[in-house]
């Protein structure tokens, strides 16, 4: 029989579709996950989708004797429990330390007493803040930042001294970390004390960050998931996606059998103490995405609507440079947007999707997060 490996939030939606490339690689994986509501419904039983080969466990990922007991026989570990979402993460801010700083530490705490040989860790692009940009003169800007004063005039774009707008850049690991979030910064501490306690333990880890993943069985219902999920809830509500500033954010988009690819590689390639990047390394506009999703779901009559409003904690543009991870894992992205976009849309023909997002723009203003 294959290596055991846990996999920490693994009844979600990556979770779910690593459990499949692992079983299918010959690894018995054993799953432990709180089904939180936000995400798996108010019912919150474990999901259909889950394969009935791996083990799972029900528990919260601060819940140490539970880890105890999944880490038993374990060679390998993918740390993806987390909380997600930049907006909410700015006003529930307990919640998102208690679950991405807290319960990564009690995970190193319970696996230091074990005979793990591997740990891969979920981290994420919003730790870069804004991308790499190249001003008129040619300087790099590794620390760039908009303020709030900015984005109340709708100036929206990064601009040099003499108001030439800058040329956003292909992110790669070394640009430096600008943190705007207190998501971005939970999940900065769960990279970095992963990547620490392995070095110290002499347990081989591995940092991914990914950039926006997408694909079948995200959470519809949750209004601080993906963007493409929340686009596509709103158009199976026939109602059009609500899109931030002018909609010509950059972002890249990566297919989670392409991330769940690189996950596999991190695990068997002998390679350590390193943070990579797992995208695409092609970025599309926001609304270039909100179009290309109505015409595979057969919603071109319903326009995504350009608000001009933003939300504190967004950024401009980042989108990745891969070139770390074809080097170091072998990782060549397979799935093309147009051809994702396509399994999606199969797949939301037998979804039901509750449209929550005014719910959780409302949480927004009344914090005075977003303008």
């Amino acid at each position: 029989m294959g290596d055991l490996v846990l996999i920490t939030g693994g009844a979600g939606f990556i979770g779910s579709h690593l459990t499949d490339e692992l079983l299918k690689r010959g690894y018995r994986v054993r799953i432990i996950d709180n089904l939180l509501p936000q995400v798996h419904g108010s019912v919150s039983v474990k999901p259909s989708y889950l394969n009935p080969e791996a083990e799972f466990i029900r528990a919260d990922i601060c819940d140490s004797e539970a880890l105890r007991k999944a880490l038993k026989g374990v060679k390998a570990v993918f740390h993806l429990a987390a909380s997600v979402g930049v907006g909410q993460s700015m006003y529930q801010i307990k919640k998102y330390t208690q679950t991405n700083n807290i319960g990564t530490s009690v995970l190193l705490e319970n696996l230091l007493h074990t005979s793990v040989e591997k740990l891969v860790v979920a981290s994420s692009m919003s730790i870069y803040g804004e991308g790499l940009y190249k001003g008129s003169d040619g300087f790099i800007h590794n620390t760039t930042i908009r303020t709030v004063d900015q984005l109340r005039k709708a100036q929206w774009d990064l601009c040099c001294e003499d108001g030439t707008v800058m040329e956003p850049l292909p992110t790669p690991e070394s640009k430096v970390p600008c943190l705007a979030s207190i998501y971005a910064l939970s999940k900065y501490d769960q990279e970095r004390m992963c990547l620490l306690i392995g070095n110290a333990y002499n347990i081989p880890t591995v940092a991914l960050r990914f950039f926006n993943v997408y694909g079948t069985r995200q959470a519809l219902s949750n209004p601080y998931t993906g963007v493409l999920a929340i686009f596509a809830s709103r158009y199976l509500n026939s109602r059009p996606p609500m899109i931030f500033e002018d909609g010509k954010q950059r972002r890249d988009f990566v297919h989670v059998y392409d991330v769940c690819t690189a996950c596999c590689c991190a695990l068997e390639r002998c390679i350590a103490n390193l943070s990579i990047n797992i995208g695409s390394g092609i970025y599309y506009s926001i609304s270039q995405v909100a179009l290309e999703l109505s015409k595979v779901l057969g919603k071109t009559d319903i326009e995504p609507l350009i608000s001009g409003k933003f939300r504190i904690g967004d950024i401009r543009h980042c989108f990745a440079d891969i070139t770390l991870a074809k080097n170091v894992l072998g990782y060549k992205p397979k799935i093309t947007l147009e051809k994702g976009l396509i399994e999606l849309a199969a797949w939301l023909e037998n979804q039901i999707a509750h449209d929550k997002l005014d719910i959780a723009n409302s949480e927004l203003v009344a914090r005075g997060l977003t303008s």
